[in-house]
């Protein structure tokens, strides 16, 4: 009966890494209009992540099965408290519209029962936050200077505006948007399947193929709020800018997932596009009350989802009901910051000043 209920919640999980994805991938092309039909672009977004997840997830799927904690401390009791408090983190964030990392939660959650036992591996931890830290702030700083370039191109040559160019620059924002929906399944798979395939329920092979099929499906069904939030609710991005966006966010996912590390992809593509964004509209963009809430989803999600594994692991396993107690303040505590709380994302920032300045197209 466990075992049937972990797969239900893994793959419960698997699809709502599927629905944040779709933000982080095909988000920029659906923002841009190269896709304008919104069903389509989560179909290629599903399409790619699946294509990703199995045929280059397996490296991070190693790493959160048994690089974070000992692999043989995570039993099949274990694996459901890890994906419980993970799925529970993303899916009220998928809830309420917000992009949020699934490595984040999936990392946290498994930091969570290490604590609990006492049994971590530091080194790869610190790696991993490092990671956390150091690529989202790259990838704002690529696409800063890069749109910096681009608007220097275009007041210092004869740079071509046709039509022709436009249909040019659609078509390669949706094959970067493609490659980064790849790399989201190369890197994000993992996180659902990782510790089924270290609970040794699963080989590594079925992982990636189960997990990269509720992917794809959490991406076409459940990635409607998730997309619109990060294709038309931070700034607006031309053609030229969105096919750098997304280029971006695919290199640097690609290469954190060829060495193993789960990184939190929709921080990166966001980062990406608020990079742009500062690029056109200075200082002030910080201003839009959709960044506000995004950043504090991020810095509280993963804490959130180590709370829950950590007090699941004590009350199921250890039968100490005090966690029970803890995770009751927590969430009131976090609902009291308004983190998660309902209200109404702000109209998108060029809306609000009408300063944006299309570069490349529409």
């Amino acid at each position: 009966m466990v075992t049937i209920l972990l797969f239900i919640v893994a793959f419960f999980f698997t699809m709502n890494i599927g629905a944040s994805g779709a933000a982080a991938t095909m988000g920029i092309a659906y923002g841009s209009n190269a896709v304008k039909n919104r069903r389509i672009a989560l179909m290629l977004c599903g399409i790619g992540v699946f294509l990703g997840a199995i045929l280059g997830g397996g490296e991070v799927v190693k790493t959160l099965g048994s690089k974070i904690v000992p692999e043989n401390m995570i039993s099949i009791n274990i694996a459901l408290i890890i994906l419980s408090s993970a799925s529970i983190s993303l899916f009220i964030a998928n809830v309420s519209g917000i992009p949020l990392s699934t490595s984040e939660v999936t990392v946290g959650a498994v930091i969570g029962v290490g604590i609990a036992f006492d049994a971590l591996f530091v080194d790869t931890l610190m790696t991993i936050l490092l990671y956390w830290i150091l690529v989202p702030i790259i990838a704002f700083f690529l696409a800063y200077f890069t749109n910096q370039g681009i608007k220097l191109l275009k007041r210092t040559s004869s740079f071509p505006l046709n039509r022709k160019w436009s249909r040019f620059l659609a078509i390669a924002v949706v094959l970067t948007g493609f490659l980064e929906a790849f790399a989201a399944g190369m890197n994000n798979v993992a996180n659902s399947v990782g510790p089924l395939v270290a609970s040794g329920l699963i080989n590594l092979s079925q992982a990636t193929i189960y997990g990269g099929l509720f992917v794809a499906l959490g991406a076409i069904f459940l990635g409607g709020k998730v997309i619109e939030t990060n294709g038309k609710k931070i700034t607006n991005l031309s053609l030229l800018q969105g096919g750098t966006v997304s280029g971006i966010g695919a290199i640097l996912v690609m290469i954190a997932s060829l060495f193993g590390i789960p990184v939190p992809q929709t921080q990166i593509t966001t980062c990406s596009i608020l990079g742009v964004g500062v690029s056109d509209h200075g200082k002030a963009l910080w201003k839009n009350t959709t960044i506000i809430k995004l950043v504090k989803t991020w810095l509280i999600s993963p804490i959130i989802s180590l709370v829950l594994s950590y007090n699941l692991v004590k009350v199921f396993i250890e039968s100490d009901y005090s966690g029970l107690l803890m995770m009751s303040i927590f969430i009131v505590v976090v609902y009291a910051v308004g983190v998660w709380k309902p209200n109404k994302i702000n109209r998108p920032f060029y809306k609000e000043k009408a300063v944006a300045k299309k570069l490349g197209g529409s």
